[in-house]
């Protein structure tokens, strides 16, 4: 089977150990008839045999070799059932280690789209539950498989060489034990499916609650999401309970099976016994290893059941493992060589699931120059953004970065020439310090200082605690929406590239502060061309361009005065935010 290849193709490295595992596996296992045959000697010998009391006294070293022979066995046997799961552990959790790294590069290696289409829970649940099930597969469900045969296999052979006829009869149960585990397979399996997909609802709506805690509470819905996650979880529950139930129908008939060897032995064996067929030593044989043929029956559905679990985690596993992004970063060792900052847009249309976002949009931004980009809600503003450094492919049309292709670019140089401060601010769990120097971890504490001046962030940093060396919370918790702006600022800044992008990064500041970044994006000591989405005129005005989109079309192009003469969706804004001032300033514009 595939998922079988799968998991022999991530064993490399650690194939001999698992092998020698099995092997180690199966000889423990055959050894279990060492001490029934043992026993057999014994009794036949020294107890129930015609010379038995003649034998007691003349084969004494006999015996006693027997009876250390039976102490050497077990405890060879319990060595070997060590040194057995050991190496199963090892290699179990070597492959687990290779995969958990492999599985966090690829899902770092996928673009955005993928994120898109897959919740963080589910993610998280494939890397966690899902990579420890398959671990445990390996580890102990394999081996007990292997055992179970192996011992059963070997109980049989030994059954065979003492009386064929009695092994038939013990064997007559199997049939419909196997047909009763088929049955048991077949409805069981869909059943995990279903539970791990309610397991993965209930791990996002945990992360999504836990992650949002500041919304829910701001909005006095903690009883509703408590009810949200109860009735996750209930059906996480009822799932659960149904997929372990299940196995109660089919139970009765195996435990019943199981047991039914000890009544046919009783019965066969007894009258096999009366008639002399077989001696006592050979009936307690078939008495001592009864439950080698009984226990494998008996684990057959709670093998099955892993099976099943095991099998729906390997799928989720193997989704990320094969899972291709669209833009493919292949980390290509170049001579990274720093941009100008020319950055065309050439007819570019962009659909997402077939909507349209960007309709023949084409515009230029020399080096050094500062766009500001305007539009309502959905109109396209952030698309734009996320195409420049290629996140996105571009449905039709091309962008062009001094003069190439994104497409024709490769990513890690492209991306290293940006500096980015998105929309969404995240900080990390880090210092304010590691925040601020997060693109450049070797950037020296003054610089990440200066950086915080020209965001405006310096005075308030200094008023924490413990200045740059404050631990944020997760995303920033602890901090104004302002303040996070201000460090994100700082921190897209500070790598000093030449193409600066910023996504409404002063909608949470006042306007002195506001004011005061600009000036700061106005004077920074190393060229750099700014793309810079905004809402304020305050923010727009003094932008050497103005680009405005509605619907994802370019609707207006201009400077601040261009734009205001025209009298459209910038003029508009403007009077709506300078109701006060507006006409005397709309005047100056137009002079």
């Amino acid at each position: 089977m595939f998922e079988l290849k799968w998991l022999w193709q991530n064993l490399k490295g650690n194939r001999t150990r698992y092998i020698v595992a099995l092997c180690l596996s199966v000889v423990g296992s055959a050894l279990t008839i060492v001490n029934p045959y043992i026993s057999q000697r014994i009794v036949d010998t020294f107890i129930a045999g015609d010379n038995a009391v003649q034998n007691l006294t003349e084969e004494r070293g006999l015996l006693i070799a027997l009876c250390l022979g039976m102490i050497g066995f077990s405890l060879l046997r319990t060595g070997l059932a060590y040194l057995t799961t050991m190496q199963y552990e090892r290699s179990s959790q070597n492959m687990m280690y290779n995969i958990r790294i492999y599985l966090y590069n690829k899902i770092q290696g996928q673009d955005r789209e993928y994120y898109d289409h897959n919740r963080t829970g589910d993610l998280m649940t494939k890397m966690t539950g899902d990579l420890d099930m398959v671990r445990h597969s390996m580890a102990w469900i394999f081996k007990t498989i292997i055992e179970s045969l192996t011992i059963f296999a070997a109980a049989v052979i030994y059954f065979f060489t003492i009386d064929a006829e009695l092994t038939l009869w013990m064997l007559i149960l199997s049939p419909p034990i196997f047909i009763v585990a088929y049955i048991f397979a077949r409805r069981v399996r869909p059943m995990y499916i279903d539970l791990r997909e309610r397991l993965s609802q209930l791990n996002t709506t945990t992360q999504e609650n836990i992650s949002g805690n500041r919304v829910v509470k701001a909005f006095a819905r903690e009883e509703f999401e408590i009810e949200k996650f109860t009735d996750k979880n209930v059906n996480y529950s009822v799932a659960n309970k149904k997929a372990a139930l299940v196995w109660l129908d089919y139970f009765p008939y195996l435990e019943t099976f199981a047991q039914a060897f000890n009544v046919i032995l009783m019965i066969v064996g007894g009258l096999y016994l009366m008639d002399g067929r077989i001696t006592f030593g050979e009936f307690a044989a078939f008495s001592s290893l009864i439950w080698a043929i009984s226990n494998p029956m008996r684990n057959i559905g709670i093998i099955i059941n892993d099976i099943q679990r095991f099998f729906a985690s390997l799928s989720k596993i193997v989704d990320i493992y094969y899972a291709r992004p669209a833009i493919v970063n292949e980390h290509n060792p170049v001579d990274k060589r720093r941009y100008e900052g020319r950055i065309e847009f050439q007819n570019v249309s962009f659909k997402y699931d077939s909507a349209v976002v960007l309709d023949d949009v084409s515009f230029t931004v020399e080096p050094g120059e500062t766009v500001a980009i305007m539009g309502s809600t959905g109109a396209g503003k952030t698309t734009i953004i996320n195409l420049i450094p290629r996140f996105y492919e571009v449905t039709s049309g091309r962008v062009l970065v001094d003069g190439v292709d994104v497409r024709e670019l490769e990513l890690d140089e492209l991306r290293g020439n940006i500096g980015m401060a998105t929309q969404d601010v995240l900080l990390f769990s880090d210092t304010i310090d590691g925040n601020i120097a997060y693109g450049d971890p070797e950037l020296p504490e003054e610089e990440v200082m200066d950086y915080a001046r020209l965001a405006a962030a310096h005075e308030f940093i200094t008023k924490m605690p413990e200045g740059y060396d404050t631990v944020v919370g997760e995303r920033g918790v602890g901090l104004s929406g302002g303040q996070k702006q201000r460090i994100a600022l700082a921190r897209a800044m500070a790598v000093r590239r030449p193409i600066l992008i910023l996504d409404d990064t002063t909608s949470a500041v006042d306007l002195e502060t506001e004011e005061h970044i600009q000036r700061s994006l106005r004077e920074l000591e190393y060229p750099c061309t700014k793309i810079i989405i905004a809402q304020r005129v305050s923010t727009t005005c003094e932008a050497d361009r103005i680009l405005i989109l509605d619907r994802g079309r370019l609707i207006e192009e201009g400077t601040h005065a261009e734009l205001l003469a025209k009298r459209g969706y910038y003029y508009d804004v403007f009077m709506l935010q300078n109701e006060g001032i507006g006409r005397q300033v709309s005047q100056h514009g137009k002079e």
